[in-house]
């Protein structure tokens, strides 16, 4: 295929992705602004004000930057696993794999759908959270670098979870029993410096913990670990999932069932 081709493969891939949640929209974007609203409401005037400071910073300020990236990680990863997983339950992803479509550029569309819902929901949670918390973003840079590559990572791994799902029941398991646990202990609510030792080491297994960390960071200046470490981090397991997508369609593993 020449570029252009790509091009247009990649572009139709992702318009139809857009457009999938975007047509419904009340179950797509509404839900995340309505929780994240319920979270700021708990969190900030009934449960922080009785907390006090955390790091230097009122609570409400410090947990707001793990709430976003929670809708982040939680819409990026549902929008691909649900997309997917539909393709492959009509087969029409059957149809991709034998056209003359690199299974990069699927993929790439597939993430990049995903990713585009995920930073729309950022926009929408960040513009609800200043109603109940003063932000000054400290480092827009790492803020914005943070946000795309932790919509990636996600994506990918929502992708993994739709290529290895058997039925509908399967797109939930991983969720509930893995993704949950993973947000509520990388760091949301709470700073690690509270931990006894033995399990803020433990917490750092978490890659919650770094997507969490490197955003407060951007956001607040503040992070229970080094930006860099973190930045590192979230690029390594990028890269991991990543070429094991890729594999997972070159291979047709789960695919051509």
């Amino acid at each position: 295929m020449s570029r252009y081709e790509m091009w247009v493969a990649f572009q139709t891939i992702l318009r139809k992705e857009v457009r999938r949640y975007m047509r419904i929209w009340p179950q797509t974007l509404l839900p995340p602004a309505i929780t994240m609203t319920l979270y700021f409401v708990i969190f900030g005037a009934l449960i922080g004000s009785r907390i006090g400071l955390m790091g230097g910073f009122s609570y409400m300020q410090f947990v707001v930057p793990g709430l976003i990236m929670m809708a982040v990680v939680t819409n990026s990863y549902s929008n691909i696993v649900s997309s997917f997983f539909g393709a492959k339950y009509n087969n029409s992803v059957q149809e991709l794999l034998v056209s003359p479509v690199p299974n990069w550029i699927i993929l790439a569309g597939f993430v990049t759908g995903s990713v585009s819902r995920g930073l729309l929901i950022a926009v929408i949670v960040t513009c609800l959270s200043l109603f109940f918390a003063d932000l000054n973003v400290q480092h827009v840079g790492a803020t914005m670098l943070v946000v795309l590559m932790t919509a990636v990572l996600f994506s990918l791994f929502g992708f993994i979870n739709a290529v290895f799902a058997r039925n509908f029941d399967d797109i939930s398991i991983v969720p509930t029993f893995i993704l949950t646990p993973l947000i509520y202990l990388g760091g949301v609510f709470y700073s690690l410096d509270l931990l006894p030792e033995f399990w803020a080491n433990l917490s750092r297994l978490n890659p919650l913990v770094y997507v969490v960390n490197g955003f407060r960071y951007g956001v607040l200046g503040v992070s229970d670990v080094n930006v860099e470490f973190s930045l590192g981090m979230i690029t390594i397991f990028t890269f991991i999932t990543f070429f094991y997508c890729l594999h997972l369609l070159d291979s047709g593993t789960r695919l051509r069932e």
